[in-house]
């Protein structure tokens, strides 16, 4: 006599269902219930690699590169933010434009601030190096090679873009835009986007180089302003300018005022707990 096929489990009704199974905050039931805990998989080092790749751990990464970004330049001090083209050859005159503003800008007292790579700026690395200035590098993963260049003295290294802007950004006190392809212009309308949204506040945008840029502020003046996609006063946001110390000095005066209403507000924050205190005092007196 033939054996009997045993029959399929039936699913079990709601109310007869187990907890779950917990995984940290996640709570997994059924079929999503892994057949091994997270220590198995962490301990076993025979497996696969896999988990290297998914979101949960892509996460870690991530918060790992704002701790580390966070850390490296926390004591930085007064910077800028320098950006160009990774393809400017060591011959041409926007490289010698971006040792210029390295350098002045590192007189000047910042630490200067780029991508890490070659190019533009290497230049602006140069520049501020040559001078015993500070000079950082901000580098990416890419899918082909660039390593940091040789005047970087602080180097950090990013997978994720959007980190890496975040540190670009909240580390310094302005962006001087140098000549440069798609990730100059990336980094520039970013930084129009945050002053124009108001997520970032006096914070100067300097466009170096009038022959290079002028084209783009006339279509962004003709066109899109025409149009009606952007403001009178967004036009404002950018300085173009071929003068390295008028570039300095714009990036100065807005430090300058930043820290001065800074600082306007911290003492008005003291005098108005001051004044509770008082009324406080007054009050049990």
């Amino acid at each position: 006599m033939a054996a009997e096929t045993p029959r399929p489990a039936e699913a079990p009704r709601p109310d007869e269902e187990k907890p779950g199974y917990p995984m940290g905050p996640v709570t997994l039931r059924r079929g999503q219930v892994p057949r091994s805990t997270t220590d198995q998989r962490l301990l076993d080092s025979r497996g696969r690699s896999d988990w290297l790749h998914t979101d949960p751990w892509r996460v870690m990464r991530i918060q790992s590169e704002f701790v580390e970004g966070f850390s490296a330049l926390a004591e930085l001090g007064p910077a800028v933010s320098v950006f160009g083209s990774a393809r400017t050859p060591r011959d041409h005159p926007h490289y010698e434009l971006g040792v210029r503003v390295g350098a002045e800008l590192a007189r000047a007292g910042y630490a200067v601030v780029t991508g890490g790579g070659p190019g533009a700026m290497e230049a602006a690395n140069r520049g501020a190096c040559e001078v015993g200035g500070v000079s950082v590098g901000l580098g990416i993963e890419l899918p082909f090679e660039q390593r940091m260049n040789d005047w970087v003295d602080i180097g950090v290294n990013f997978r994720y873009f959007f980190a890496r802007k975040t540190m670009f950004v909240k580390y310094a006190e302005g962006f001087v835009v140098l000549p440069g392809g798609f990730g100059t212009f990336d980094e520039l309308f970013e930084a129009l986007t945050l002053v124009q949204t108001q997520k970032v506040t006096q914070f100067p945008i300097v466009l170096l180089g009038t022959g290079y840029w002028q084209g783009l502020l006339h279509w962004l003046r003709e066109t899109v302003h025409g149009y009606g996609a952007v403001a009178e006063a967004d036009l404002d946001l950018v300085t173009l300018t071929d003068d390295v110390e008028e570039a300095v000095e714009i990036i100065r005066s807005a430090h300058v005022e930043r820290t001065r209403a800074r600082e306007q507000r911290e003492a008005e924050l003291r005098a108005l707990r001051r004044l509770e205190q008082d009324a406080g005092d007054s009050a049990h007196s």
